[in-house]
Formats: C-alpha cells, structure tokens, sequence
C-alpha cells in the first residue's frame, strides 16, 4: 500500500516509519525540511518531498499517488498554533480527496466529558473533527499519556520523579489518566492503513492500567529502583504555575510543559474499546504502566532512543540556514574563528567532536555553560537540559542541549544551530581535517547575526569571555583527542564582518 506521513520528523512519526516499512508498505515521508532525515536509519528505503502543511500546493504534490495519509503534525510550538492546526488540517483534507486517497489516518488526543477543556484538547479534537467531516473516510485515534522513551510526557514523567524524593503535587495529579506503551500507538496506527474502505470514525486507545499521575510517578519510582516518593499533596490547579515548576526541573520547556499539564485538568480515561473489533490487541496483550516504564528505562540505559520529544523545532527557533560568507548580504556578522593542530588522528579528533554536549559537557567553563543555560531556563528558553539522544553519534535535525544539529558532513563537519534565547541567530560549527604529514587540523567558528541594537549589545558583552569558552573549547577539544603540537598562527580572530 502507498503512504505519506506528514510528521515523519517528530516523535511518533518517525518511529511510525519503520513500522510501515516493515509491514510492507511503499513509504512517502513529506517534511518542511527533508535534510532533517538523512541520517535516519530508513532514509534509503523511503521517498522524501519537501511539504509544509500550511502551504496547500505543497501538501496537494505529497499527497498525489498515494492510498493512506498519516497526518501526525502539531503546531503546538507555534504562537497561534490552533488557527495553524485548523488551516493545516483542511489543507490535508481537501488535498487528499482531490487526490483520491482511500483512508486519512490521524492521531490526537482523548477529550474528557467535561464544561472546561485545554485549548490543546480543544485543538487536537477540532483537527480530528475537519477530518471525519471531509469526503475522505478517516481513523482518527485518540489517546492520553504516551509512555516510551523519548517522549515528552515520559520525560516529565522520569526528571520529575528522580529528581523530586519529596513531591508537592497540585490537585491535576490526582486525577485518572489511562496511559499507553508508544508500540502499542504504532501497534494501531500501522494496522489502520489495513482497515475495511468506508470506516470513519474516530477511537479511544489506551493501555490496560488507569491510574493517577501520582500512582504512575510512583510506579516510576518502583520500576527505576528508586526509594517510595513521599507525595504532598496541595489543592491548587494551576496548569500554568505547574509548568514553571515542571520546567524548572525537568528538560521539557514551558511552552511544551503548559499544554501538556493542561490535558490533565480533567481525567483523561478511554470511553470505550471499540477499537477491539477492527484492530486487534498486539500479541501478548497491551502493554501495562509498568512494562512500558521498564522498557522505555531500558532503551535509555542502552542508549536506544530512536526518537525525542525535542526532534520537533523549538518555538521561536530560527529555521533559516547558516549564512555564509558567498550568500550573504546586508547588516552585520560577527564570528569567533579558531583553529589548532594535533598530532591525533583526524578520526580520534572527530569523535570528540561528535560526542560534544550532553553528559559530555562542551570541554570549556563548565560553570559558564551551566549559568548561561539557567538564565535561558528563566527567561523561557530550552537551556542546556535536553541532552542529546546517544552519547558518541549525533543526526541532523536532532536537539543537542541548546543547539540543533543543522548539518552533519561526517567525518568533517558539524554546525549546530542556536535555541537560545537571544537577540539574534547563532550557530557554532566545528570541523576536522587531516594535517599534511599526519595528525589533523581542528577548526572551530562561532556565529551571530544580531538583531537590532540589543543584538550588537549582546556579542560586545560577552566577547570578553570568548577567549575563555570558545579558546578553551578548541584547546581542550583538540587535547582530548591527543597531544596539541601548536597553535595555528592566527590563534583566534574574533570580530565584525561587514556585507
């Protein structure tokens, strides 16, 4: 069968992939931007368009051909992402009908029977609802807590319950929720492309277990080998003054943490099972909270986390590429350039460069790296929490602590792109070549490209410390790798480039 999923870049999309190729199916992955997945394992064996779901020309040329359409895009990073989702979504439908695909296949979230619900429940059922009400039949799942590793909620889930012995929790964590293993999501999702022509209709899935987030923290605590979590309770409700806690401690940002405590204001419990009578449950049965949490840790443990929540942009991230010297026009450009030589082979020199960041750390003034990663944490940014998914091989398009990765030339290159919050865009790129003779050549440059006045103020005040962070980092990089033989005779050059 021919599918094209849109969201192949996020979390469960890019895990859904594997799973329809496995199944047999003829793979179309339609991205805003395809370089994200050339380093995903499955890139060879799929068709990759370039598509933005708000942009309908672009959705019509991916969609064209195909039988079954996965429609797994959010715009929750995006101000005013539900006028964007309910755009996106007609844009999809129409397309699709025009094209005369045979099934729409959709994931969002289950909406309790209740007066108030989030503007993210609110959202994701408005999506599903464009799409049951369009000519093309479709599946729309509905589900509540995704626990695997890597996602979003499984991440607040495990920082808040190993980093808290002690935990106030607000009157939302004592409400019921029904959660479910992310590969028993991709159990039904990748059956759904099989189901009869003409169903439309939308169903619950969820796991075996109901409990409350308070019981799944706790079952968390059994499953990680940790001592019982002492729970205090408090009767406020705040989604809001729960996400800056939730941010304060865990990687998950607040623009993230917000819409996620919000859909457990209300219980978030399967209404029914109908699903049962279309779909199977996988063999063996569903997976309960507690294999799903031992499984999930396990993948961690083994650094095998095929997909992150932050594999999806950062709101307000910059998109655009890094502006080069040829391509370049107007406004100012400041760089911080440094290069040194090492007798160590080219290969040591870039394994260190590609085990950058994470429990790693970026081999210069930790204690900087650390302060300037809470100051970004307190004004709304991602800070340096995120890690990175493997601890030695990086992929384009993934989160590294506060950067993305924009570019990967493996063994030579390596430009990260900046999520800080700061007035302007950054990037930092690193690249290895062989030395003449033997050893190798290790080149590092910083970028940035203000914006307005507080931009120009910015660079001026920290480039004081650029000797000490970026300095360091080349001299401690390269002496990671082996024995430095001498600095390059420029040593570092940092300033103004005028266009």
């Amino acid at each position: 069968m021919r599918c094209v999923v849109f969201g192949a870049t996020g979390y469960i999309g890019g895990r859904l992939v594997p799973e329809l190729l496995n199944a047999g199916h003829r793979v179309r992955v339609a991205a805003r931007q395809p370089g994200k997945l050339a380093d995903a394992e499955w890139a060879d064996a799929v068709e990759v368009c370039r598509a933005d779901v708000t942009d309908a020309a672009s959705v019509a040329d991916a969609v064209a051909g195909q039988e079954v359409v996965y429609y797994l895009v959010h715009s929750l990073h995006s101000a005013g992402y539900r006028d964007i989702d309910r755009r996106a979504a007609r844009h999809v439908a129409h397309a699709a009908h025009e094209a005369g695909v045979r099934r729409i296949v959709y994931l969002g979230g289950i909406v309790p029977d209740a007066a108030h619900v989030s503007e993210h429940l609110r959202s994701r059922a408005e999506v599903g609802r464009i799409l049951l009400d369009s000519p093309v039949p479709t599946v729309a799942l509905r589900a509540a807590v995704v626990l695997g590793s890597g996602s979003a909620s499984f991440e607040m889930l495990r920082y808040l319950t190993e980093r808290l012995p002690i935990m106030v929790t607000p009157r939302w964590a004592r409400n019921r929720v029904q959660p479910i293993a992310v590969r028993d999501v991709l159990h039904y999702l990748r059956r759904a492309a099989e189901l009869p022509d003409g169903l439309d209709r939308g169903f619950d899935i969820g796991g075996p277990d109901v409990v409350t987030y308070v019981g799944l923290m706790r079952r968390y605590a059994r499953a990680a080998g940790l001592p019982r979590r002492v729970v205090l309770p408090v009767p406020v409700l705040s989604p809001w003054l729960s996400a800056q806690w939730v941010e304060f401690v865990t990687p998950v940002p607040r623009a993230i943490a917000v819409p996620l405590i919000g859909s457990l204001i209300n219980e978030a419990v399967c209404h029914d099972h109908d699903i049962a009578a279309y779909i199977p449950d996988p063999p063996g049965g569903l997976t309960g909270c507690d294999d799903a949490i031992r499984l999930a840790l396990a993948r961690i443990r083994d650094t095998d986390v095929p997909t992150r929540w932050s594999d999806a942009s950062t709101p307000g991230a910059p998109s655009d590429p890094l502006p080069t010297d040829p391509g370049w026009t107007g406004g100012s450009l400041y760089t911080d350039t440094r290069r040194r030589e090492t007798d160590a082979d080219p290969a040591e020199v870039w394994r260190i460069v590609e085990s950058i960041g994470g429990e790693h750390g970026w081999y210069s003034f930790p204690l900087a790296w650390a302060v300037r990663g809470w100051i970004d944490r307190l004004g709304g940014g991602v800070g340096l929490r995120r890690g990175r998914r493997d601890p030695h091989r990086l992929r384009v398009g993934e989160a590294l602590d506060w950067w993305r990765v924009e570019h990967l030339d493996r063994p030579r290159t390596l430009r990260l792109r900046a999520e800080m919050r700061v007035p302007g865009r950054a990037w930092l790129e690193l690249s290895v070549a062989p030395r003449p003779g033997g050893g190798a050549v290790y080149r590092q440059r910083a970028v940035f490209v203000p914006h307005g006045l507080a931009g120009h103020l910015y660079w001026k005040a920290i480039a004081p410390f650029h000797g000490i962070v970026f300095g360091g980092m080349a001299r401690n990089i390269t002496g990671a790798a082996g024995r430095v033989v001498a600095p390059g005779r420029a040593g570092a050059t940092t300033g103004r480039q005028r266009r």
